[in-house]
């Protein structure tokens, strides 16, 4: 058996400007952290000859071309797995569709645990590569890179989006303090909405491959407000930080139709009433999760208590994709 889990992820600026329609032209940047809330995919022999895949559904089949679930039937593809003893499940800590990347997650750690199982071993960026080809190659998802490069690399990390695809990275050297008190202080609270990213990012895709000039400033004001992201950190600047969150947040709302709703813009006036210093909803919007920097966390954790938001309290991962077990 081999057990391998891949981290989720937060944005923290310049989230969009890895989509390829956009870093192809212009280049993309920004700054992504990787935290302790996990996909996890298990891979077992079975005795009868079948591949048995097991998620949200559960499937028996004889042969990896009648895999209904498109990123497990490429993953084989592409790792070449052809055992016909082969049963993949996976779990997760966190529901899909909640705006923390869990596709690329997804990707990656099932991609660690194939290679896992013909002992070969990857780099980080070689796994995030292939999990690239997979979902945007192969499957042509109109999702951009961040989330398979930060899964398998994890940490807080800087990206940049060359035009020719190249991806460079970093970690980001922020001070032990400012780490510590960035993890304490950002919190992520559920909207109780889950939604398709895809259909979401298709909207700002097709824009972006038009050259439409309303995105593309929004797109190039991102991007820059992703290196102000990373100076600040650096810096040691959270209120800063927090600052730069609120603005690109409220711009986002103003350019993408699906990216809110009156619900989501109420409980965010609420928050930054109440303790917040500024915050974004993660990913490509329209529900999953309010992240905020808090100024008084007491305060902001009890104004969204009562409007009935759960928190899911969070550390971040520095180890990325891992094999954790392997018997």
């Amino acid at each position: 058996m081999i057990i391998t889990r891949s981290p989720l992820r937060i944005s923290l600026g310049g989230g969009g400007t890895d989509l390829p329609s956009y870093y192809e032209k212009h280049g993309g940047f920004l700054v992504a952290a990787a935290i302790d809330k996990y996909v996890y995919i298990t891979q077992h022999r079975t005795f009868q000859e079948e591949i048995i895949v097991k998620y949200s559904k559960l499937e028996r089949v004889s042969a990896v071309e009648q895999i209904e679930h498109p990123i497990v039937r490429e993953a084989l593809k592409l790792t070449g797995t052809t055992d016909p003893h082969l049963e993949l499940a996976s779990m997760a800590d966190i529901p899909s569709g909640t705006g923390l990347g869990s596709s690329g997650s997804f990707t990656t750690a099932l991609l660690k645990c194939l290679h896992a199982s013909r002992k070969a071993i990857l780099s980080p960026a070689d796994l995030a590569k292939q999990a690239c080809e997979i979902e945007l190659g192969r499957l042509g998802e109109p999702i951009g890179k961040q989330d398979q490069y930060i899964s398998a690399i994890g940490g807080i990390t800087a990206f940049t989006f060359h035009p020719d695809g190249r991806v460079e990275y970093r970690p980001c050297a922020i001070s032990e303090e400012t780490l510590f008190n960035l993890e304490d202080n950002l919190l992520l609270f559920f909207t109780g909405y889950s939604r398709s990213a895809s259909a979401i990012l298709k909207e700002q895709d097709d824009k972006s491959k038009g050259d439409d000039r309303g995105t593309l400033d929004h797109l190039h004001l991102t991007k820059q407000l992703g290196h102000d992201s990373l100076a600040a950190l650096e810096g040691g600047k959270l209120e800063e930080f927090a600052r730069l969150m609120d603005v690109h947040w409220r711009r986002k709302r103003s350019q993408v139709t699906a990216v809110s709703n009156p619900r989501i813009d109420e409980w965010y006036e609420h928050a930054m009433h109440h303790g917040a210093l500024g915050g974004k909803l993660i990913g490509a919007g329209g529900g999953g999760f309010l992240m905020f920097y808090a100024g008084d966390k007491r305060r902001l954790r009890e104004a969204m208590s009562g409007l009935g938001l759960q928190e899911v309290r969070f550390r971040f991962d520095f180890e990325g994709a891992k094999v954790v077990a392997q018997s």
